[in-house]
């Protein structure tokens, strides 16, 4: 078995050590071989900063518990891994706030916790760079990595909050209109410096235990999707900053647990049933009703432009019926009252 480096007799204390220990969770569905992956990735760094890793099987049902628990045994990490059987597929908040509550009893010098996705590969010092972020920005309550794909190419990984005029920038997909409503444009280029920002993605998301303890868990009103976005928003709605910092690297294959990347299929319903709550609970039924319309608005513009031969976009990249599954659902949701049960507030740790 492997001696961890803070056990050894001697061994100074491992860097950051004054903020409290780093917990990594990890959510896993059906995705075993990529968790093996990313923990293979994280093993060095994460045994020289004392790190522990909960990996959570959201009940995969594919044999995925065992696979890993008995990868963690022959690999001899059992002194940073542990795996955790959840007894339900409850989504990627209820798997995140599974591994919280097991770390936070499991370890009163708890100090920062790291949400990772199973899809991820994370660089030399990826988890260094958040944690010198952290102690150095006292007032950081979220920090997230830079993002790349597969190839290696840089991906949008700090976002603004979505709104009804970010909607329509993102429907139009018109030079003219993306210009005039740059500073509601939800994924703005890529910054080559640290960038503070509103939300940054959950494939890797650092918070602080401050933070954590004054917001409490993710919503588990979403399944998939717009959960860190509501969570960063909390965190920021509480006083502190949410950054995303290039000197943190992580390659994301992004789609290939959720498959959201591929065009020639229809969405996933929870991807439009976690936009409806996002935009509900934090701008109330009108706010949903006037992204709808200018989506709308956006969307008929594009069409419109197709139809003329003026361009605007290909039309593959869009998923199947992607603006009846977005307006249809919402407007029953608005008819049946069933949009009310957005406001249900998060439980507390």
């Amino acid at each position: 078995m492997e001696a961890h480096p803070s056990r050894l007799s001697g061994t100074a204390a491992p860097p950051h050590a004054a903020m409290g220990r780093l917990w990594i969770v990890i959510v896993n569905f059906r995705t075993a071989a990529l968790v093996e992956d990313c923990l293979r990735s994280l093993r060095s760094e994460a045994l020289a900063l004392d790190c522990r890793v909960v990996v959570v099987d959201n009940d995969s049902g594919d044999g995925s518990y065992a696979r890993l628990a008995a990868c963690v045994h022959t690999q001899g990490w059992q002194d940073w891994v542990e795996v955790l059987a959840a007894p339900r597929n409850g989504g990627f908040a209820y798997g995140n706030n599974q591994g919280i509550r097991h770390a936070l009893a499991r370890d009163p010098d708890l100090g920062q916790v790291l949400l990772l996705n199973p899809d991820t590969v994370v660089e030399a010092r990826a988890l260094s760079a958040l944690l010198d972020w952290m102690e150095a920005h006292p007032r950081t309550g979220i920090v997230g990595s830079r993002l790349l794909n597969a190839e290696g190419g840089v991906e949008v990984s700090a976002h603004r909050h979505p709104s009804a005029l970010g909607e329509l920038e993102g429907s139009a997909r018109l030079g003219l209109v993306s210009r005039a409503l740059a500073a509601f444009q939800v994924s703005p280029p890529v910054s080559a410096t640290p960038q503070r920002c509103d939300w940054v993605s959950g494939a890797s998301l650092m918070v602080r235990r401050a933070a954590l303890d004054q917001v409490g868990p993710l919503d588990e009103g979403y399944f998939l999707y717009f959960e860190e976005v509501d969570f960063c928003l909390r965190v920021q709605q509480a006083g502190w900053e949410c950054w995303c910092i290039p000197e943190s690297r992580v390659v994301h294959l992004e789609g290939a647990a959720t498959g959201i990347r591929k065009t020639a299929v229809r969405r996933a319903r929870y991807w439009y049933d976690s936009r409806r709550r996002f935009f509900v609970k934090h701008h109330g039924v009108t706010g949903l009703l006037l992204a709808d319309l200018l989506w709308a608005l956006g969307r008929t513009s594009l069409n419109l432009r197709r139809l003329l031969h003026l361009g605007g976009g290909d039309p593959a990249a869009d998923p199947l019926h992607f603006m009846y599954d977005l307006l249809w659902p919402d407007l029953r949701a608005l008819l049946d009252g069933s949009w009310r049960t957005a406001r249900v507030a998060e439980k507390t740790w």
